[in-house]
């Protein structure tokens, strides 16, 4: 359990993210691949294709090789899509979707870094248009994701601007670090596979979350922190309530408190003076 809240007399710090199996129960890309063929996106064959790929991903399989192949595959696979289009569709079904496999466990440990005063960052080898609103709805302070280039005709063209994967997740911490003041020496990283060991090593507090063999051997190795999420739940149903409110909001949650404790205090005074009197 995280404990106290931060001095920020002191470097911000943040906690960085992992999003499949290490946030979500499964992968955030091709959950909606049933949503994208009834949308018309894509065909029966890409719908048996990427529960395959489900299949091995979730069964720990999917290396280096086997990421990169499901990458040149999506990447064909989107080409053409309207970005419109399929930003609506993962909005009209991302909480029947991803609402189900949020880990109680990951969703804990979001709130508890709020309440220390640390960022929150989701980075992730999904496409923004799904990481984006999944960010969103788990609170994320900020989201780092792949993103696909987009033609004039405001299609994906197949090509990839910027791939967020393996040594590029380590890079964009460290960009976000020196661009928001992160000491990442005192900053957090949960994943659940070894191509993300340069991000994890990238701050000071890295943990293996669901660890595939190969982050377990490295995380046994190097003494990190082995966590087990095993608890996928909506948000609605955790107790406390996931909704965690703004900053400003918890200040002025605070401020009203303060004064209703300084009411409760002038009244009480007030009685004992009157009953003595």
């Amino acid at each position: 359990m995280l404990r106290g809240v931060e001095n920020h007399s002191l470097p911000r710090t943040a906690a960085f993210f992992d999003l499949d199996k290490t946030v979500i129960a499964k992968s955030s890309t091709l959950t909606f691949s049933k949503s994208f063929y009834q949308g018309g996106l894509i065909n029966r064959r890409a719908v048996l294709r990427t529960a395959y790929a489900q299949f091995v991903f979730l069964a720990g399989g999917a290396d280096h090789e086997q990421m990169e192949r499901m990458r040149a595959y999506l990447s064909a696979l989107c080409r053409g899509w309207n970005v419109q289009q399929v930003k609506e569709i993962v909005a009209e079904t991302l909480h029947d979707l991803i609402d189900p496999i949020i880990y109680d466990e990951a969703a804990s440990l979001i709130e508890q870094h709020h309440t220390a005063g640390r960022d929150v960052v989701i980075v992730s080898t999904s496409g923004a248009e799904v990481v984006e609103p999944i960010g969103e709805l788990l609170g994320a302070d900020r989201v780092v994701a792949t993103r696909m280039v987009v033609g004039d005709d405001g299609c994906f063209t197949g090509e990839v601007e910027y791939y967020a994967y393996g040594p590029t997740k380590a890079e964009a911490i460290r960009e976000l670090a020196a661009s928001e003041g992160y000491d990442l020496s005192r900053c957090y990283a949960y994943s659940d596979s070894a191509t993300d060991v340069p991000m994890l090593e990238t701050v000071g507090r890295p943990h293996a979350v669901n660890p595939d063999r190969a982050l377990r051997r490295e995380a046994l190795a190097r003494g990190w922190p082995i966590l087990d999420f095993h608890r996928p739940v909506r948000l609605k149903q955790r107790i406390p309530s996931f909704s965690v409110p703004p900053r400003p909001a918890l200040v002025a949650v605070a401020a009203i408190g303060a004064a209703a404790a300084t009411a409760g205090l002038v009244w009480y005074a007030n009685r004992r003076r009157a009953a003595v009197a």
